[in-house]
């Protein structure tokens, strides 16, 4: 009996490359996502269809414990290697002599994430499908701590972020346009007061509010359409990476 192994594919899009503004036809890619992200109930789901006869309220506890699990000892500073890759703690950020203490403003903990030899073998098993240029719409590509030149998510208080993308310039009713930090359960929204350093179509420099530490999603309310045309309602942008404030202030976002 002939054995047909599953393929996979991974189609993309084409885009501008943010980081490279000399050369015009420098492009990096973006892979087409699906519509959600893979959570733990989706994955309990999807262990349960395929024949488990361990109850979904089960398995769901199981795969909590297992990440869970990694958590702490990720937090305790301990590389957590499984089948599909290796966690390593990092601590970016220079230290001025041998004695320095951690500094907040300056130094972050992060991880380093590399995928297993598992993961690299069955890495090259996926075909691609280029999409060419993505079309030309609105949206943030890429936030940059200009404190710390990191794009992992992380970022300054009191400092400036760098938001590349596509027709995000800062146009329209002021009292309801701007750029917003959200708190990740959308209970406080704090716009950004000061005024902005760079507002163009394609890169905003905007100074980090005095936020508490957390997770924030970055959201940028404009008019802007093109050259000085306006939409007749405001367009709501939010990045889809969430950013992270550490050794933020102690002020509550709310009281801005």
């Amino acid at each position: 009996m002939e054995n047909f192994e599953k393929e996979y594919y991974w189609e993309f899009y084409l885009r501008d490359n943010p980081l490279t503004k000399d050369d015009a036809n420098d492009c990096v890619a973006e892979v087409k996502t699906g519509p959600k992200t893979l959570r733990n109930e989706d994955i309990a789901k999807e262990i349960k269809s395929r024949g488990s006869e361990t109850e979904y309220e089960t398995i769901l506890s199981i795969v909590s414990q297992h990440n869970g699990i990694i958590e702490e000892n990720l937090l305790n500073g301990q590389s957590v290697m499984t089948d599909l890759c290796l966690f390593t703690p990092r601590i970016p950020g220079a230290f001025p002599s041998p004695t320095a203490q951690f500094n907040p403003a300056v130094n972050k903990l992060t991880l380093d994430i590399v995928p297993s030899k598992r993961m690299r073998e069955a890495l090259k098993k996926v075909k691609t499908i280029s999409l060419g240029r993505k079309p030309e719409v609105a949206g943030i590509d890429l936030v940059t701590d200009t404190a710390t030149g990191l794009t992992d998510g992380t970022i300054t208080t009191n400092d400036d972020i760098r938001i590349d993308g596509s027709r995000i310039k800062i146009a329209g009713d002021e009292a309801v346009v701007g750029v917003f930090f959200v708190t990740e359960d959308g209970s406080k929204t704090v716009k950004v007061s000061r005024r902005l350093t760079q507002n163009d179509p394609s890169r905003i420099l905007a100074r980090v509010p005095a936020l508490d530490n957390g997770n924030y999603i970055l959201r940028i309310v404009t008019q802007y359409l093109q050259g000085s045309q306006l939409l007749k309602e405001a367009r709501i942008i939010e990045y889809k990476k969430m950013l992270t404030v550490e050794g933020g202030e102690d002020e509550r976002p709310g009281e801005l």
